[in-house]
């Protein structure tokens, strides 16, 4: 197969949360939900493929002392990037390869600068969802089955030596999942009840707005709860959602340290007062996982591992922030972790490899604990979130933490076209809301998803990006901060 990237165009679509999100430095209010479009050459027809982000602050960059527009201008600046690049490269002879070859080149580009890991790969990650739903399109396959027969090309031992020789069919499930939990986000300004909601702060649009309001609205059953790192802060606001989840007949749940230590011993005491709180003991049941509690730069140190290690009876715990490198899952694993998360704008391939990885390593060690999670970046539809849900889908990850649809009103930021195309296309996803706008059809916890495991890449139908802003035409001031 001969493939490469003609053109690359870049569009934005300005988007306002319902009310702010607040997840460990930073407070989400608005964003740019960038869409990424390209045209590329399959032996020698032409297909159209996208991708696309929100691009959010102080996740892929935590400077407490940079203005968002910092962020936004770094994240910009590693897409544009990434995008021109790919448009030079020449032919490649998969997806996987055309995708090693960016990701190789855009590395060595990020050496001269400051740019982490995590925020460099990430402007890999758009091109590649984007040729990826090219070619799915090209070949008439969805992704599952792309992935099952690795018509990508993938090379698992390029991303991890012991998966020499294997493939993805190997390891992940032959056919993809048909419907997915949400794991709800409770974040930390996230007003548990009705009475707590001053009412200046009350949303008149029909959407739920308190935890109690989105179980009863949704049947949630499981919750990924930020902490604060303040001990009685965190015992307190544990307790009342142990309270408000009591009535579920199932509740399972993540708690997010949102890198709020520096040192292990500070989270090994609040641990041990969540954990030793007998108001808390049938709650913490139900605990999965600890998510991130040491800050990026330390989490992954000998110091760290060390301590960690000899913590014999510490909590399951992965890694998100930190997961940087393509050899970060591994390093994880062998440092007291049980594994890392999946986000998209980590990368496909990445994640696809590590949980391979995973099963891997649990086909080694029945007994152990081996886990591939996944985490959100508030994920908005149409197609970042779909396609994000077709990628869990394959890697049979059975729950998701899902935010978009909570600090978001639905797909109201879009035409009226673009909101029937979903409907009409994703009638199972996505319902109808009172006030007429496509949200999330969360049914008992649940979101149906075999409309998107059967489209091409998630999303499935002909989506004209270019009704948004050129990104050459956008600036920040447009989001009236």
């Amino acid at each position: 197969m001969a493939i490469s990237v003609k053109k690359v165009d870049l569009h934005v679509l300005n988007m306002h949360t319902r009310f702010p999100f607040k997840y460990g430095i930073a407070s989400l209010v608005a964003l740019p939900h960038l869409f990424v479009r390209v045209t590329v050459t399959i032996d020698g027809k032409s297909e159209v493929g996208l991708a696309a982000d929100g691009l959010p602050p102080k996740w892929f960059t935590k400077n407490p002392t940079a203005p968002f527009t910092e962020d936004l201008d770094e994240m910009l600046a590693v897409i544009w990037h990434a995008c021109r690049h790919v448009e030079g490269m020449g032919e490649a002879t998969t997806v996987f390869d055309l995708w090693d070859r960016l990701y190789k080149a855009q590395a060595a580009w990020a050496k001269t600068t400051a740019y982490p890991p995590l925020l460099w790969a990430f402007g890999v990650s758009l091109v590649e969802r984007a040729v990826i739903d090219a070619f799915c399109r090209a070949k008439g396959v969805t992704f599952s089955e792309a992935v099952q027969n690795n018509s990508l090309g993938i090379w698992l031992g390029d991303i991890h030596r012991e998966l020499k020789n294997k493939n993805p069919s190997d390891f992940l499930p032959h056919a993809p999942l048909s419907a997915i939990l949400v794991r709800h986000t409770v974040g930390l300004a996230d007003p548990l009840t009705d009475k707590e909601i001053a009412d200046a702060d009350r949303i008149d649009d029909g959407l739920p707005h308190s935890l109690a309001a989105n179980i009863e609205a949704y049947g949630l059953t499981h919750l990924k709860i930020k902490l604060c790192g303040d001990a009685e802060r965190d015992l307190s606001r544990l307790k009342q959602i142990a309270w408000l989840m009591a009535g579920q007949e199932t509740c399972q749940f993540t708690l997010d340290g949102n890198e709020q230590y520096t040192e292990v011993a500070p989270f090994r005491s609040l641990w041990n007062a969540i954990y030793g709180d007998a108001r808390l003991t049938s709650f913490m049941k139900g605990l999965i996982f600890v998510e991130q509690p040491f800050r990026r730069d330390v989490a992954l140190s000998a110091q760290v591992k060390d301590v960690l290690l000899d913590w014999t009876d510490r909590p399951p715990m992965i890694i998100d922030e930190s997961d940087g490198d393509l050899s970060s899952a591994v390093l994880a694993l062998g440092s007291g972790y049980v594994g890392t998360s999946h986000k998209n704008c980590k990368g496909v391939f990445k994640g696809i490899a590590n949980a391979c990885l995973m099963a891997h390593r649990k086909q080694q060690d029945p007994d152990g604990t081996y886990i591939l999670s996944s985490e959100d970046l508030a994920n908005v539809g149409p197609v970042a979130l779909l396609q994000d849900l077709a990628v869990l889908a394959s890697l049979g990850v059975t729950h998701s933490e899902r935010n978009g649809h909570h600090y978001f009103a639905g797909l109201s930021m879009y035409p009226q076209e673009v909101q029937q195309q979903v409907l009409d296309v994703h009638g199972a996803l996505y319902r109808k809301s009172d006030a007429g706008f496509p949200v999330l059809n969360v049914v008992d916890g649940l979101l149906d998803i075999s409309t998107v495991v059967d489209a091409p890449f998630g999303y499935g139908f002909e989506l004209d990006t270019t009704q948004f802003t050129p990104l050459e035409e956008w600036t920040a001031d447009s989001l009236a901060l």
